[in-house]
């Protein structure tokens, strides 16, 4: 997968899934790295101030896209871009690699190829990041070990768009958790 939540949306009208749970599942086979709860998911973003999109795109078709409209329009994160081909994006400026931020991010959410992620794990180390997010898709064991022998906070295979919108009422217009996530507003009966 040249890109780990850069997807089409199937004709269901989800535009992102939950990960699929563990166990007999082909997809998580082998896996052996157990992530954060819920409670403590929530803890990573509530402690934060900020967030680094690492493969940040131009591309409104793109997932990394979507993600940051969402985050800065629905978060009270200051968000980053880090894509060396890009000199803006979403009117901001795009910074060539995590070490060219004003800042040190709070989290380092990462929009990248499987074999990439080992390399940004240790770039979010040598920044003094808090915390290390791989999106929907994105599953690196030793990026993992990487960041948390260094202390990060790790999340894998979970999209900070839904978590965010999960744990502050953002997954429904009236801020509802249906449980259900979908592009298409749901039709009530009257």
């Amino acid at each position: 997968m040249s890109d780990a939540c850069e997807f089409t949306p199937p004709a269901t009208g989800v535009a992102c899934a939950l990960p699929a749970a563990s166990g007999s599942d082909p997809a998580h086979a082998g896996r052996t790295w157990q992530g954060p709860s819920a409670a403590a998911r929530l803890g990573i973003l509530r402690r934060a101030t900020s967030v680094a999109i690492v493969g940040a795109s131009t591309n409104p078709a793109r997932a990394s896209y979507f993600v940051s409209t969402y985050l800065l329009s629905s978060s009270p994160y200051e968000v980053y871009f880090v894509n060396p081909r890009a000199a803006e994006i979403l009117g901001r400026p795009a910074y060539a690699s995590l070490a060219d931020l004003p800042v040190v991010p709070d989290i380092v959410d990462v929009f990248r190829r499987h074999d990439d992620l080992p390399q940004v794990a240790r770039e979010a180390v040598e920044v003094g990041a808090k915390a290390l997010w791989l999106q929907l898709g994105s599953w690196n064991e030793e990026a993992a070990a990487i960041a948390e022998e260094a202390g990060l906070d790790v999340v894998m295979d979970r999209c900070i768009k839904i978590e965010h919108a999960r744990f502050h009422g953002g997954l429904h217009l009236a801020g509802f958790d249906t449980g259900v996530i979908s592009s298409k507003r749901q039709v009530t009966a009257r």
